[in-house]
């Protein structure tokens, strides 16, 4: 197991609306749409279009944008690398939760099919 305690607290100051726009060029540089990420972040933590802008308007750091968000049921089954970690291994559950989103924005960014990113679709 990698130790990601370095990560842990920087993460939870960190402000979701200064990671968002990188995300979105991540995206759309690879041909995928701003439309698919907030699909794919909806998915995860149940904001929709509205709700998703209230948490970037609002700035709210990773840590309350994930106490805000409803996790999906489903998010357990997003495994897989990212930065060098195995996500399903990661035990801070807010490190955890800010690298399955990493990883689902990989997936879309790499082309992967939206109902393989969604995992209950």
């Amino acid at each position: 197991m990698n130790d990601t305690s370095h990560h842990d607290e920087k993460f939870s100051k960190m402000i979701f609306a200064s990671v968002y726009p990188l995300y979105v060029t991540k995206v759309e540089k690879k041909g995928r749409t701003k439309t698919e990420l907030d699909q794919v972040i909806a998915w995860l933590t149940g904001f929709d279009k509205t709700k998703l802008q209230k948490q970037i308007n609002d700035k709210v750091t990773f840590e309350k944008f994930f106490q805000l968000a409803k996790l999906n049921p489903n998010a357990h089954l997003i495994t897989g690398l990212i930065c060098g970690y195995r996500v399903e291994e990661i035990e801070n559950p807010l490190t955890q939760k800010v690298r399955y989103l990493d990883k689902l924005v990989d997936e879309l960014a790499k082309g992967k099919k939206m109902e393989k990113i969604l995992r209950d679709a």
